[in-house]
């Protein structure tokens, strides 16, 4: 479980976070929502010490952030953040192997079961193929893949994501989507997609300029009125068997 009570961050003398509680529930898959600007990005930070809060605290199953150890961290959390690895001169495969060396300590060396457990995780995003090419020179959505194998080869408790789905194709933001819920971590995952956060999402932290505008079970939070009001557009909710579906608008004398 990860908790956050009374985060506060800014950049410069900006504020950005302005007090935002957020529990991450074992096995559930939290959604942080919001317009451009909201937030979500820094608060994503915040939640595996990419950044430190002005005040507030984190906590991962009960323990304070601050008092993990790095490595400690590493086997607990997997982070996949939108600008990593660009100019890495490593293989596919070479990338998602160093998920494994969260797993070692000293000098040990990678084996062949981390070897096998990084290959599992490039066939479960459809990235085997891209293997033995040079991660720099993929495509956006190839090297998205290639960094969600990673996290998953890990094999960490938690898993956080920033856009996963930003480059993707449409097939493969549902492929993406549905394993990170097959895989029962914890998992916290910005979204901008209202549809995907409710397909794919159990609970979602709708941020408002820096606050929590709304929180908790998908159904509840994904309410049109309030996402007009937030998002500054026309919003219908249409409930099916398979799930909510929302439909946009431009509301009447918008620019």
């Amino acid at each position: 479980m990860i908790e956050a009570s009374g985060l506060r961050f800014a950049y410069g003398a900006t504020p950005i976070i302005h007090g935002v509680d957020v529990t991450s529930r074992p096995g559930r898959v939290l959604g942080l929502i919001g317009p451009n600007g909201s937030g979500k990005t820094t608060l994503l930070r915040l939640l595996h010490g990419g950044l430190s809060p002005a005040s507030g605290e984190v906590r991962i199953d009960g323990r304070p952030l601050e008092e993990i150890d790095r490595g400690g961290l590493s086997r607990r959390v997997a982070v996949v953040v939108q600008e990593a690895g660009g100019e890495s001169t490593m293989t596919a495969a070479e990338m998602v192997l160093l998920g494994r060396t969260a797993r070692l300590s000293g000098f040990q060396r990678t084996s062949s079961e981390d070897v096998a457990a990084a290959t599992r995780a490039m066939d479960r995003v459809g990235a085997r193929h891209l293997a033995r090419r040079d991660f720099a020179a993929l495509s956006g959505g190839e090297k998205q893949r290639v960094l969600i194998a990673r996290a998953i080869a890990q094999d960490a408790d938690h898993l956080l994501l920033d856009e996963p789905t930003n480059h993707l194709d449409i097939r493969y933001q549902h492929e993406v989507l549905g394993l990170l819920r097959s895989v029962g971590r914890t998992t916290v995952v910005v979204l901008h997609d209202l549809n995907l956060a409710a397909r794919y999402c159990d609970d979602v932290v709708l941020l408002e300029e820096g606050r929590v505008a709304g929180s908790g079970p998908v159904a509840e939070v994904l309410d049109p009125e309030l996402l007009t009001r937030v998002y500054g557009i026309g919003v219908r909710r249409v409930d099916a068997e398979d799930g909510l579906h929302l439909l946009f608008t431009p509301l009447e004398g918008a620019a």
